[in-house]
């Protein structure tokens, strides 16, 4: 970099609007607390020798041939007008007339093309699958893609089903620990640890799961998504999953480009290749395209830059059912795949053991009493049952409600007056039980006439208790049940931040040091910068009859507007004032 190239980029960046001004420190990665004090320390560190090599890593393909065309020969030449020197000129890599700056043409140069092929698996079509030309074949193709983007939906809801109930962990990366994927997996939400692992990045890039802390929770967007159909499920993940595809694999038009040009998108990026194999990977176990990189015909508007063809997608998948078979073996079986709806309430009375187009669930005591604790009773157990029932309400299943009903609710847990946590029963012997146990000691249950008290909160007090198994329900002050939800949702993530709210006291600082003499401010800097060096500079001089004069010297010192150096010419001291330096250059 020379003192000419940072002077150059010093005034176009304050020739730049707020706007272009922020998004090219965003593209460059700066961060909004750099300590710049000037447009020139910013051309500086802009155009420093490591930043200049991270900005061109970040070149795609069209870029990449440009700027190498335009650093063949010794010296830069200009790149052609077009959206390519745009894009480039918006991220300070070349000079308002298309040239790159000679730091940047460096980089590009120690720049040797990432072999996309060695570098990842390929992102089309793998080795063993051919592009799909017969109708017929395209349209197994396109069945074969439906059933994988029905697995993968319904795979996807076991997961936040689970997730619900007890948040996953997370590494220090964020990604899914070994135990969670072994979770998922013995649970037959997912069939091995890639399904995993992929389908939670799915989620997150859904907004249906949220990192926070070391877990990943779920979002109130994806309690809200478990209750839509399956089409409409499907269809927002796969906008979702577009819009966070990388600028360098979409369309203009807002699809995306053929899987098998993904791999040299960014051909200075030695990353690269495995993150595109990985982004491809998210399209093929989301169903958006076929083993052989080609979207399905219902998917191929959204590759396109359009909706997806619902209407083509729904042909090809199994119907939804709203109705159950009851059996007397405490059981309810799925002719197909039941109703978002009413698979989420039916999952909070039952534990589904089979996930099939025909899915199994089981009633048992414990998951008839979690229903009846999250707020249910016993007519609306039966009222919900016997509607959804093809078969009627069996009498095990009615027995085993009311049996269940009976015993709930002998506990109860809400406030007293004085701002405690108040427990009561009129089985004096289960307060006697609760008292003595040791699983419940946290909540330091004391004696307060006929009842026991706490000073815990009555929402600890009373999961406490269930997750002890005791029949309880929540009360508030007057008596009155409450609905309690132990589900730990995500927090609803901050506003986006408005970049130029962002990087405002950056802007304004540089805009402040802005001064109406330019040129003397620059010619300052390089001063400073020479004597630090002690560097050997031509020193051009206005002498006092109007002519010019130049030195050669070897600057030692600069103050009282005063440059002092050594005449590398007559090896004598001089001193010159400041204020007659027109300019300098390395000798």
């Amino acid at each position: 970099m020379t003192a000419t190239d940072a002077r150059s980029l010093a005034h176009d960046l304050l020739q730049r609007d707020d706007a272009s001004l922020v998004a090219l420190l965003v593209a460059r990665g700066v961060s909004p607390t750099v300590t710049w004090s000037d447009a020139f320390d910013a051309a500086e560190a802009l155009l420093e020798p490591a930043s200049a090599e991270r900005a061109v890593v970040t070149v795609t393909a069209a870029e990449a041939d440009a700027l190498a065309a335009a650093t063949r020969g010794a010296e830069p030449e200009a790149i052609a007008a077009g959206a390519v020197r745009d894009a480039l000129y918006a991220r300070a890599l070349v000079a308002p007339d298309g040239i790159p700056y000679p730091a940047i043409a460096d980089a590009v140069r120690g720049q040797v093309p990432t072999d996309a092929a060695a570098a990842a698996p390929a992102t089309g079509a793998p080795a063993d699958s051919a592009p799909v030309t017969d109708a017929d074949a395209a349209a197994s193709r396109d069945a074969a893609v439906a059933e994988q983007a029905f697995a993968s939906s319904g795979s996807l809801s076991d997961i936040l089903h689970i997730a619900l109930a007890a948040p996953l962990s997370r590494i220090g990366t964020g990604a899914l620990g070994a135990t969670e994927r072994r979770r998922l997996i013995e649970s037959g939400a997912v069939a091995e640890p890639d399904a995993a692992d992929e389908l939670v990045e799915i989620a997150h890039r859904a907004g249906l799961l949220a990192g926070q802390d070391r877990h990943w929770l779920v979002t109130a967007a994806g309690v809200q998504w478990l209750r839509t159909g399956t089409v409409a499920r499907w269809t927002e993940v796969a906008a979702a999953l577009r819009a966070h595809l990388p600028a360098a694999v979409r369309t203009s038009a807002g699809g995306w480009r053929s899987l098998d040009r993904w791999a040299g998108a960014h051909p200075f990026d030695p990353a690269w290749p495995q993150r595109a194999h990985s982004e491809a990977a998210l399209l093929r176990r989301w169903g958006m395209v076929a083993p052989d990189g080609e979207a399905p015909r219902w998917a191929a508007p959204l590759a396109a830059g359009s909706a997806v063809d619902t209407d083509g997608l729904q042909m090809l998948l199994p119907s939804e059912v709203d109705r159950v078979y009851l059996q007397n073996d405490l059981t309810a079986i799925a002719p197909g795949p039941l109703q978002p709806q009413l698979d989420v309430r039916l999952r909070s009375m039952a534990r589904r053991e089979s996930r099939a187009q025909a899915s199994t669930y089981r009633f048992t005591a414990d998951t008839l009493a979690d229903a009846l604790t999250a707020g249910e009773t016993a007519e609306t157990l039966r009222a919900f049952l016997e509607e959804l029932s093809l078969t009627g309400l069996p009498q095990p299943l009615a027995y085993e409600i009311e049996r269940t009903a009976r015993r709930h609710g002998t506990l109860r847990v809400g406030p007293d007056w004085q701002g405690r946590t108040r427990v009561t029963s009129d089985d004096e012997a289960l307060l006697r039980t609760i008292a003595v146990d040791q699983a419940l000691r946290p909540l330091g249950l004391v004696r307060d006439g006929a009842d026991l008290v706490s000073r815990s909160g009555a929402d600890t007090a009373f999961w406490m208790l269930a997750d002890a198994r005791y029949p309880v329900v929540a009360v508030d002050a007057d008596g009155a049940r409450r609905r309690l939800d132990r589900h730990r949702l995500a927090d609803e993530p901050p506003a986006a931040s408005d970049p130029l709210a962002v990087y405002g006291p950056l802007l304004a600082r540089l805009r402040a040091a802005q001064g109406s003499d330019a040129e003397a401010a620059w010619l300052g800097r390089e001063l400073e910068q020479a004597v630090r060096a002690r560097a050997t500079i031509v020193v051009a001089v206005r002498l006092p009859d109007g002519t010019a004069r130049e030195f050669t010297i070897e600057a030692t010192g600069l103050g009282g507007g005063r440059l002092r150096g050594l005449d590398k010419m007559v090896d004598v001291e001089r001193t010159l004032p400041v204020s007659s330096i027109s300019g300098i250059r390395p000798a």
